[in-house]
């Protein structure tokens, strides 16, 4: 069994004194058989127990930063998603604008993906449809751009040196029980955890 270290976030409802995971991202990683420790502050010792980390959406946290550091230095497997990609971004000199097209309601749109990129190795298509829901965007990184949306909104990046960095715009948890390339997705990120 796969240990995964998902960063929780703030619910702004309650106060932001409780924190939440995101539920659809929770019951994939509990069907794949993995072990959920969730990361509220940064303990080293939790830390070393994880064989990949997820940064989810939802608001910034401070940890986002020290969870990419960890997992960069020691080559883990860690997957961004919406913030969490947004956070990977900006933590290699990247800037985050706020969004002001019509990708920002739950709309569904196409990415174009780079045939050079791990994104394209893993999914093999060069166009996937998704959805998205974020209020910022990363307007540039000093990390390879995996796919943009056709109004040239940065959608997936990756760390090209490691062996799975990667960051999604998209919410794939969102989309598992009725699209294949959601799942491909996630599916490669849990094989990356155990070492296949």
């Amino acid at each position: 069994m796969i240990t995964i270290g998902v960063v929780c976030r703030i619910d702004k409802t309650e106060n932001n004194d409780v924190y939440v995971f995101n539920k659809k991202l929770c019951d994939y990683l509990i069907l794949e058989n993995v072990r959920i420790i969730p990361l509220i502050n940064y303990d080293i010792s939790l830390l070393k127990l994880c064989d990949g980390f997820i940064l989810p959406g939802g608001d910034y946290e401070t940890i986002d930063f020290l969870v990419i550091k960890y997992a960069y230095e020691f080559d883990l497997s860690l997957l961004g998603i919406c913030m969490g990609m947004q956070s990977l971004g900006k933590y290699f000199n990247g800037n985050l604008e706020l969004v002001d097209n019509h990708y920002s309601k739950s709309d569904y749109h196409f990415v174009n993906i780079d045939s050079s990129s791990k994104i394209f190795k893993i999914l093999n298509r060069s166009k996937i449809k998704v959805n998205s829901r974020h209020k910022y965007k990363l307007s540039n990184t000093d990390l390879k751009t995996s796919a943009y949306s056709q109004d040239n909104v940065i959608e997936a990046i990756e760390v090209p040196n490691k062996k799975y960095i990667i960051g999604v715009q998209w919410h794939p948890e969102s989309m598992i029980s009725y699209d294949i390339v959601s799942k491909q997705l996630l599916d490669s990120f849990i094989e990356s955890c155990k070492g296949e």
